[in-house]
């Protein structure tokens, strides 16, 4: 008797994710757009989504949409207050008229979240000093848990109104819910605290009430960290325990893994070139001077593979049933394949699509085509200005080409 081994899929092959259909198995991956102003979409974002949809993608995702005013990291960004929904159900109608679904990040920033902008202190496990906002960061009550819970709850049914076909909840990179994972941030003595299984209750609860709300009528992602990339963080061998509980919870479709810290290590993910002299160069005084006297202890650079989460993530892999998201240096149909091989159901393209947003497209029609990016990571410190391939025109067909003039929408 012999066995036979799965013919992997076809990453440009239609594919369901939860209830959702999608054209092919390729997700532009969440990367702040800086494109809302005052909390609201503009004809800016609309654009940057469009160009992916127009490009190829089988879903673009909006990042990120805290769940509460105090969790944005940036004081323009878009929380799910009323005066957002008309202009995020504009872009998911003109993301759905180019035949690619649409998500939307959700979370709360916690200690990342930027308390000058947000009028209001950052929430943490503990009480935590940011580097970068120069402030404290509050301990979290009992009461303020509850209220996080709630907020990706209503912020997920608040997705569904404005037409969302999914939202990818973010557990990672130290934001709220990932530093609760974490045993260098979290040194609570209640249930929060403590043990993984108490670290780990705040995820665990949150994905719960999410799921409790939607039930099935929008596909539910999961973005976690495998590692914190910081010694005494959260890291592979807690992660783990965590995929089996959320796959034994049932509540959600999907894992993405992805690693690194905004606080504590944030280049620890975008593997390349470490931009110091850009990054200094968008910071207000006094994180300039710091930036440039001491950047590169900070802002630690990374050497780029093809691929680069894949030893990681095939560990995930290997532990739960669940269909799973590489992320992490795809940049060619090569790697998409290889994916497929290893056990992965979709893909996720961040620089690589900022560089080139038809390359799917141009992909589909020349399997051997390259990615023109080259990792230098100097598109991360625009997030500030209008995320964006700093080698490419806006107004070229062979880049960013949503550089239309700046206006609300909705």
């Amino acid at each position: 008797m012999t066995s036979t081994t799965p013919t992997p899929p076809d990453p440009l092959a239609p594919a369901r994710l939860g209830p959702v259909q999608l054209r092919n198995r390729v997700v532009k991956a969440a990367t702040y757009e800086g494109l809302s102003h005052h909390g609201r979409v503009t004809r800016d974002l609309v654009d940057f989504h469009v160009g992916y949809a127009k490009g190829g993608v089988g879903m673009t995702t909006v990042a990120y949409c805290a769940v509460a005013k105090e969790g944005r990291t940036d004081r323009h960004q878009i929380y799910w207050a009323d005066e957002a929904l008309p202009g995020l159900r504009v872009l998911t109608d003109a993301v759905h008229a180019e035949g690619a679904a649409i998500s939307a990040q959700i979370g709360h920033g916690g200690p990342v979240a930027n308390p000058k902008g947000n009028g209001l202190p950052a929430l943490a496990p503990s009480r935590y000093f940011h580097k970068t906002t120069l402030s404290f960061a509050q301990e979290i009550d009992h009461a303020g848990i509850e209220s996080v819970k709630r907020a990706h709850a209503d912020a997920a049914l608040r997705a569904i109104e404005c037409g969302f076909d999914a939202i990818e909840v973010h557990l990672g990179h130290n934001y709220l819910i990932s530093s609760f994972l974490s045993p260098k941030l979290n040194h609570r003595t209640d249930e929060y605290g403590g043990s993984l299984e108490n670290r780990a209750r705040l995820a665990r609860d949150t994905m719960r009430a999410v799921r409790d709300a939607v039930g099935d009528r929008i596909a539910v992602i999961v973005k976690m960290n495998m590692d914190d990339g910081a010694p005494g963080g959260f890291w592979l061998d807690e992660a783990i325990p965590v995929t089996q509980w959320l796959e034994a919870d049932g509540t959600c479709d999907a894992l993405e893994m992805t690693e690194g810290s905004s606080l504590l290590n944030p280049m620890y993910l975008f593997k390349g070139d470490a931009p110091v002299r850009e990054f200094a160069a968008v910071m207000p005084q006094p994180l300039k001077l710091g930036v440039q006297a001491v950047g590169k202890h900070f802002i630690r650079e990374y050497p780029y593979r093809d691929a680069f989460l894949l030893e990681d993530a095939r560990q995930i892999r290997a532990a739960v049933k669940l269909p799973m998201v590489l992320l992490g240096g795809i940049t060619d149909r090569a790697s998409m394949e290889l994916a497929m091989r290893e056990g992965f159901q979709y893909v996720a393209m961040g620089r690589a699509l900022l560089r080139e947003p038809d390359l799917v497209n141009r992909i589909a029609a020349e399997p051997e085509t390259p990615s023109l990016c080259i990792h230098c990571n100097k598109c991360m410190p625009t997030n500030f200005t209008g995320t964006r391939c700093v080698l490419v025109d806006r107004t070229t067909t062979r880049g960013a080409d949503w550089g239309q003039p700046a206006g609300y929408v909705g």
